[in-house]
């Protein structure tokens, strides 16, 4: 990922504190003036929001530091870390307390009162409104990095969940208390469906998943476009950040040749690489082909 698709990234996530923020506040005096508990509920989903929202820029911040002596390969992983931490907030913090608020509202939503609904309607769709907005910007990108598209989904889980809280109020100004712990328990559900989906997608890139068969075969053929290449084996390659790949092969060249022409044959390969795929560090070992194979060259 470049300088200025990273940049992108904290921007974003710098927005989303901000606005969770107003919105968390919002939500919690609504649902103290109006009783609505999925507006307690999407209050609650918030909060977890802003502490999400807040470690995944530190994750962005922290994955732009240059490669050291430490981290050889760069600090990428860091947006992956904070994802799998998000995903794991998203399962067992936020989803987990609004099904235990929830459940028992649905056995005794007729004793719950409710006052001043349309105001929890009007802040439920002004939230609607300000989520909507840096939501359709993120989903326009086609760029986004781990801690991105990790804040891209709480922002779906947003959109879905006050879409649930808003129909689930108008149901109950229409009579149908039991909405509204309902309304709170699709909240809940969309929650943990999408924190598993992030957690497994995050746990794939740190055990260091590979790129896939088609990534390889461009590696392969972009080896073997250089002249003096006879063979191309052992390529492997994984991911160590969002979007960046560390890359190795083996090229074989023609028995006898000079060791200063196998170099620049090597560092051709590398060059090729760097400019035409996403590896960010490529190790190139040249070695003398088999007789039988050089003949066939």
């Amino acid at each position: 990922m470049s300088a200025a698709e990273s940049s992108r990234d904290v921007r974003a996530l710098k927005l989303a504190v901000g606005l969770y923020a107003v919105i968390f506040i919002a939500k919690l005096v609504t649902f103290q003036v109006t009783g609505v508990m999925s507006l307690f509920a999407e209050a609650f989903h918030t909060l977890s929001d802003i502490f999400i929202a807040g470690f995944l820029l530190v994750a962005a911040l922290y994955s732009a530091r240059r490669a050291d002596e430490r981290y050889m390969f760069g600090y990428g992983r860091a947006q992956n870390v904070g994802a799998l931490v998000a995903a794991i907030l998203f399962i067992s913090f936020t989803a987990y307390k609004l099904y235990e608020e929830a459940i028992p509202r649905l056995f005794a939503s007729e004793a719950a009162t409710y006052e001043n609904l349309w105001v929890a309607l009007a802040v439920l769709v002004a939230n609607l409104a300000i989520i909507g907005w840096p939501f359709v910007g993120l989903l326009r990108r086609r760029d986004r990095g781990a801690a991105a598209k990790a804040q891209l989904m709480a922002y779906l889980n947003d959109v879905l969940g006050i879409s649930a809280a808003i129909v689930g109020t108008l149901f109950v100004m229409a009579g149908v208390a039991i909405a509204d712990p309902i309304a709170s328990l699709v909240v809940a559900t969309i929650i943990a469906i999408d924190g598993i989906v992030l957690f497994r997608e995050n746990v794939g890139f740190l055990l260091g998943r590979s790129p896939g068969n088609e990534y390889l075969s461009h590696l392969e053929d972009l080896a073997r476009s250089v002249p003096g290449v006879v063979d191309v084996h052992e390529i492997r390659a994984e991911y160590v950040g969002p979007d960046v790949v560390h890359a190795g092969l083996h090229v074989a060249v023609a028995p006898g040749i000079q060791i200063e022409e196998a170099d620049r044959i090597g560092s051709e390969v590398r060059r090729r690489i760097h400019d035409s795929s996403e590896s960010d560090t490529c190790v190139v070992q040249v070695e003398p082909a088999a007789p039988a194979l050089a003949a066939t060259a």
